[in-house]
């Protein structure tokens, strides 16, 4: 945690938690602002940064610039997903943003591999700060305080020493990333008309837009495409060799996908944990019918979720959280088409 932006946070009236998620007593706004100090950030400097990347990551960094971030997942040679993040252009370096908890472990992975490319890989969340703001009055205060920001879904700008990600959602949505003195005088700015709310309004967000997470206790769990990950462009199928495309190919195209990602409302008080075992009399599996991806108290009541489950257990339903005896979590479909062919 950057202890300077932290003090600078509960001058405003933020509590911190131990996932070093920010607390207003706000859960949303139509036109919010968040911290998002729970995401780490680790840079990728030096000349064979992209070609470095280009050979352990799902996404194809000869599309990353500094107009167009996208999400990408870092995968075990068993196609498992280790972390998942969204990858960005500031300046000459590339940026992994992910859950803070994932960072260290990715790092030090990471770093095994550099050998004697051109590449030096660091953790960079000490020196820039991170914020979000979304809802219909985002993109005009930015235009105000900042410059023009992106007008596409992962669209990246960088003006002066700050960077905006858009992120879209049910609203428009914004990342932004700064250092701390340029972020504190923002956020001031923006916090006169945008309501500072809790940071966990992100990841509700993110999960109705169907953006799965990958924490601790869902680290190789699932292959990218039970997360959906190939129909919001976060796996190339045509960029070449990377740790774990062997089996992310195979399943593409050879295999046929028994599990997805859905969102879901839960009618109880209780958030379950990522990984919170589902359950289904109709399982065919002995891996059981799915897990939880991420899951937020909504601002609508119950909680919301994403939850990888079995296809064919959620075609006959019902599922459980837990087990048998656990509220029923009814499913929906994300916000994007499935492929015919999963």
């Amino acid at each position: 945690m950057n202890t300077a932006w932290q003090d600078f946070m509960e001058s405003q009236g933020a509590s911190f938690d131990d996932k070093g998620r920010a607390r207003f007593g706000t859960p949303g706004a139509d036109c919010a602002l968040m911290d998002l100090s729970w995401l780490g950030l680790i840079r990728v400097g030096g000349g064979d940064a992209a070609g470095f990347l280009q050979g352990q990551v799902t996404s194809d960094t000869r599309e990353i610039d500094a107009t167009h971030s996208a999400l990408s997942a870092y995968c075990t040679p068993k196609g498992r997903m280790l972390a998942l993040f969204r990858l960005f252009q500031r300046n000459d370096a590339l940026f992994l943003l992910l859950p803070a908890e994932r960072l260290e472990a990715t790092l030090k992975r990471l770093s095994l591999f550099v050998l004697m490319a051109d590449a030096k890989l660091e953790d960079a969340s000490g020196e820039l700060a991170r914020i979000a703001i979304a809802g219909e009055c985002a993109a005009a205060m930015l235009k105000t305080y900042v410059g023009e920001p992106p007008t596409e879904n992962n669209g990246a700008v960088t003006h002066g020493d700050i960077t905006l990600l858009r992120s879209d959602s049910d609203r428009p949505r914004f990342i932004i990333i700064a250092p701390t003195h340029e972020m504190t005088a923002l956020w001031a700015k923006l916090a006169e008309s945008a309501s500072p709310v809790d940071s966990d309004f992100w990841r509700l967000l993110d999960i109705r837009a169907a953006i799965p997470s990958v924490y601790d206790e869902t680290a190789e769990a699932f292959v990218p495409q039970m997360a959906n990950l190939q129909l919001i462009d976060g796996v190339s199928f045509t960029k070449g060799c990377y740790t774990g495309q062997e089996v992310v190919a195979r399943m593409q195209y050879l295999g046929k996908l028994k599990r997805r990602m859905y969102p879901g409302h839960i009618d109880t008080d209780t958030v379950p944990e990522p990984g919170t075992p589902l359950y289904s009399e109709k399982s065919q599996s002995g891996q059981g019918s799915g897990k939880i991806v991420d899951a937020v108290a909504g601002d609508r009541g119950g909680v919301e979720a994403l939850v990888i489950a079995e296809i064919a257990a959620v075609e006959q339903g019902p599922l459980h959280v837990g087990d048998e005896s656990g509220p029923v979590i009814e499913l929906g479909e994300p916000p994007y088409a499935f492929a015919i062919n999963d």
